[in-house]
């Protein structure tokens, strides 16, 4: 389903536009039909109220929990949703209530240390099964108050559906614009549509080497813009919202670590307005990479903050369960054969 397919039946019950709006934020929000400080009862159409406990019914039917793993941390947890053709995408809680959601099942871009991808891209996530993963994070987490797209898929990729969804949790969610952060490989099309968006949410860029040769191995099916022209495009975004951009590092030991990439970052990203986001590679089986000693990832960010780059070294949520992206799914496959692939640095 698709947020446009659920306003266009709303305005067939007869819902004008503050219908709609107070149903789509009842929705978002996960409050109740009847009762509550604004209750629907009496100011909806008949026709809508009516048909009200059927939709809702039909948008919590959008997703089933199929399991759920928590992190050691207390806070966090990964979920395994089933959509309703069978498919399955995966949702993480974050800690500081935050929520990571997914926007494809599986990925072209085929990243090199995702498990994500090894399947290819199956089919996009509509956008109100995205928002519908929101909230279902919201039923778990009140509280919840950033949403975050880096889950399955490349947002880039399913930009309208993405885009929709954004608008929709910015306008009805209750979320600030800064607190809904759209991650990407870099596209141009991505970059053009996020100036022109009604709602601008902040910008995630997956980064990773400042080496063009190095990330076209790495990020094989990513569009062939340069390092140096990403940037560039990620930070007159960033001008221009007011939102600092989120370099994101996955950290490969031998492989992006070395002191070339520490050059390449600090002539790249000081003076920019953002920040690097540096996570070690979480372990997957199958895929032909090591994650550094946590030391040595403490090491490089230090050294990185002390050249004039703010750096924030990160842990994947979902390390203690095997839980990286695309994992509780691969595990789910029994049996699948794993693509297996190296790279050098």
């Amino acid at each position: 389903m698709l947020i446009s397919d659920l306003r266009l039946r709303l305005r067939t019950l007869g819902a004008n536009a503050a219908h709609e709006s107070r149903v789509l934020r009842h929705w978002v929000r996960a409050l109740p039909i009847e009762g509550g400080k604004r209750p629907l009862q009496g100011w909806l159409p008949k026709a809508v109220m009516a048909a009200l406990p059927g939709l809702m019914a039909e948008l919590d039917g959008l997703l089933a929990l199929r399991s759920e793993h928590a992190g050691g941390d207390g806070q966090s947890a990964r979920l395994l949703l089933g959509l309703h053709d069978g498919q399955t995408v995966e949702t993480v809680l974050l800690p500081r209530d935050g929520v990571c959601v997914s926007s494809q099942v599986g990925c072209a871009v085929g990243c090199q240390f995702c498990m994500t991808g090894v399947d290819g891209l199956i089919r996009q996530v509509g956008s109100a099964e995205i928002v519908a993963q929101v909230v279902l994070a919201r039923r778990k987490n009140a509280k919840l108050r950033k949403v975050v797209f880096m889950g399955m898929g490349e947002p880039a990729h399913n930009l309208a559906n993405v885009l929709d969804a954004i608008t929709l949790l910015g306008q009805e969610g209750g979320f600030a614009h800064k607190q809904l952060v759209f991650s990407t490989v870099g596209d141009e099309r991505a970059f053009a549509a996020l100036h022109a968006a009604e709602v601008k949410p902040a910008l995630a860029l997956s980064l990773h080497t400042t080496d063009a040769a190095k990330r076209e191995r790495l990020l094989p099916r990513a569009p062939r813009l340069t390092p140096e022209q990403l940037v560039e495009a990620a930070d007159a975004y960033s001008r221009a919202s007011g939102y600092p951009t989120q370099y994101q590092w996955t950290l490969l030991d031998g492989v992006n670590d070395g002191p070339d990439e520490l050059d390449g970052i600090a002539r790249l990203l000081k003076g920019r307005y953002g920040l690097l986001n540096m996570i070690p590679f979480n372990s997957a089986p199958g895929l032909p990479f090591t994650r550094p000693s946590w030391e040595r990832a403490r090491a490089i960010a230090a050294e990185l903050c002390s050249r004039g780059v703010l750096t924030k070294l990160r842990d994947s949520a979902g390390q203690d369960v095997e839980g990286g992206c695309g994992q509780l799914r691969a595990r789910e496959a029994v049996g699948r054969p794993m693509r297996v692939v190296r790279i050098h640095a």
